[in-house]
């Protein structure tokens, strides 16, 4: 059988488990956390809370006026040690695959982001030759209860963002203390190698890469096993790189040879390419061109270009043949009317693309809610919403940006 596709665009939100749920204490990343040095600022904790407050954050999507949320199932929830399967945990995503259908939204489920288990990790995580079939097997487990109601399943998000980090992406402090990290981990678990899928040190690289590879195309047999006809792919970061000068353009086109070029060949025989794109690269002679002045910049200071959105979907598009997925855009940035401007000179062009038969399957708005951003824990936002975290009460409260957002739903026929 063949993949049923959506029959309607998908217009939604996204969070992940670690960065809204709170609690996850079998996963790598809290275990990361705890270290010292850790390269995360600080615990995640509660987070959004959204492991007790899943309904709200259902609500919201209602609220906003769309018709599906990708949000990501915790490996580490259901499978805390190896071997014992906790049954509340796939009870727990059950329910919130019901009150998704409930509302009228389509579940898109994301089957890893970045975390995974902490026992795994000790096992060296996907440098591990038998991960490909660890992984098959949890996604048989979730998929078999939850894939005959999900829209779409995503293996893995961004496991093309340590190759772009690697490009020159950080900055030498920030390698050091991830390598720190690790080594940290891996004395306090008393293994021989302590791996995560986003702490990642420079020469494990392409060992990386080719572990993430095997274990998607294993897990697109398995996700098909169970759900013939379920959509499944994976999601990758996309900078949209562009170049001034014949130098630049040489630059340019060797970052995207080694990002993406890998990806081009491992998505084949998916049924979708989830795209996810915040920000655009201009090359000149000496690499990136930084922000100039009068530019409106996020929170890292780095320069935004609205049009880098349809840019990079047309240009996955085209090195891949496949029907794409926008499954994260956004900007990080505590000015709304920024992100409302944003959002208005994004959405339109790609929605352009999709009137000129592009295949544009649906786009998915990065965040709902401010939430734990990894290293930056809770220092930069995205959230369409804010969240209540200070006082406790972890209550919700949408931003301009989520009306702008609703309304150019609401006024857009595709």
């Amino acid at each position: 059988m063949t993949a049923i596709l959506p029959d309607h665009f998908l217009w939604g939100a996204s969070t992940a488990g670690h960065q809204v749920d709170g609690g996850d204490t079998a996963a790598d990343t809290t275990f990361l956390e705890g270290v010292t040095p850790s390269v995360f600022k600080e615990p995640a904790g509660k987070a959004c809370n959204s492991w007790e407050r899943w309904e709200d954050d259902l609500d919201l999507v209602k609220k906003i006026g769309l018709n599906s949320y990708r949000f990501s199932v915790e490996w580490a929830r259901i499978e805390p040690e190896e071997g014992k399967i906790d049954q509340s945990a796939l009870d727990h995503y059950d329910r919130m695959v019901d009150g998704c259908l409930e509302r009228g939204i389509d579940p898109a489920i994301t089957l890893c982001h970045f975390t995974i288990p902490s026992w795994f990790a000790a096992k060296g995580g996907w440098l591990n030759h038998d991960a490909p079939s660890m992984f098959a097997d949890e996604c048989v487990r979730v998929l078999d209860r939850i894939g005959d109601r999900a829209v779409l399943a995503v293996t893995f998000n961004e496991p093309d963002l340590p190759r772009i980090l690697d490009n020159g992406s950080l900055p030498q402090e920030a390698v050091d203390l991830q390598r720190a990290c690790i080594d940290a981990a891996t004395k306090k678990a008393g293994v021989e190698r302590y791996r995560s899928g986003n702490v990642v040190i420079p020469e494990e690289v392409t060992q990386l890469e080719y572990g993430f590879i095997r274990a998607h195309r294993t897990a697109v047999q398995a996700v098909r096993s169970v759900c013939p006809t379920l959509p499944v792919g994976l999601s990758l970061a996309v900078i949209d790189e562009s170049y001034s000068t014949e130098r630049g353009k040489e630059l340019a086109l060797a970052k995207r040879e080694s990002c993406y070029g890998p990806w081009a060949a491992a998505v084949q025989g998916d049924d979708f390419v989830g795209v996810q794109n915040y920000e655009r690269e201009v090359f000149d002679d000496n690499g990136p061109i930084p922000a100039q002045p009068g530019e409106d910049v996020n929170e890292s200071g780095s320069p935004l270009h609205p049009e880098s959105l349809a840019n990079s979907v047309t240009y996955i598009h085209h090195l891949t043949g496949l029907p794409v997925v926008v499954t994260e855009h956004g900007v990080s940035t505590p000015d709304d009317d920024l992100r409302c401007r944003f959002i208005k000179a994004s959405i339109p062009p790609l929605v352009e693309l999709v009137r000129d038969n592009v295949p544009v399957l649906g786009y998915f708005h990065w965040s709902l809610m401010d939430n734990y951003e990894w290293i930056s824990a809770f220092d930069v936002h995205f959230g369409l919403c804010s969240v209540e975290r200070e006082n406790g009460t972890y209550d919700r409260k949408p931003k301009g940006s989520a009306a702008v957002y609703r309304d150019i739903v609401a006024s857009t026929v595709l």
